[in-house]
């Protein structure tokens, strides 16, 4: 019976430990090349400014951006310190709709731009799966993680916040296995 058992034990285990690093983020910016941030969530955009504002970074991509979004509408709080010379160091990708798209569009982004380090911004649950898929499209390409910690993960536990933990974990384990192959990117226009 314990040997029936033992697949759920192990997804389990490995769902506590990757709640914990989702739960338990501790950014640490490195000076890069370039930032990208993914869009999906809150925070990500801002931080990402915020890094590209201190330097941390000479160019930003802001991957998977909607169609009629714009970088105003984008920066939210972070319009402050938003110069038109700062905009002009800003890339809004379009095309990525999943995170393998945003690993496609990041790595043609650093490939035209000559980048060989990036600082990559996003959610911490997401952080492990976006920085895999990203160095599958350019393995040449040194990136260093800057996870931010969502509204969902502020606050206590409950059944939205375990959902979207279960969630993105079978999304990670699913990478790991390589089921997330292709591009995903729409076509350019």
């Amino acid at each position: 019976m314990l040997f029936l058992a033992m697949p759920g034990l192990i997804w389990l285990a490995g769902l506590l430990w990757f709640g914990r690093d989702a739960l338990s983020v501790t950014p640490h910016a490195v000076k890069c090349d370039g930032i990208v941030a993914l869009t999906g969530g809150k925070d990500r955009i801002e931080t990402s400014l915020d890094l590209l504002h201190r330097s941390y970074g000479q160019l930003l991509l802001i991957s998977g951006v909607g169609s009629h979004a714009t970088l105003a509408q984008l920066a939210g709080k972070s319009q402050a310190f938003l110069t038109p010379e700062l905009s002009a160091r800003i890339t809004l990708g379009r095309r990525a709709v999943s995170t393998v798209g945003n690993g496609t569009e990041t790595a043609e982004w650093a490939h035209s731009n000559h980048l060989h380090t990036l600082l990559v911004v996003t959610a911490g649950y997401h952080i492990r799966r976006a920085m895999m898929e990203i160095q599958r499209a350019a393995p040449d390409v040194v990136l260093h993680p800057y996870p931010v910690r969502p509204p969902a993960l502020r606050r206590p536990l409950d059944k939205a916040t375990v959902t979207l933990l279960v969630r993105e974990y079978n999304k990670w384990l699913g990478a790991q296995l390589g089921l997330s192959r292709g591009t995903n990117l729409t076509p350019a226009a």
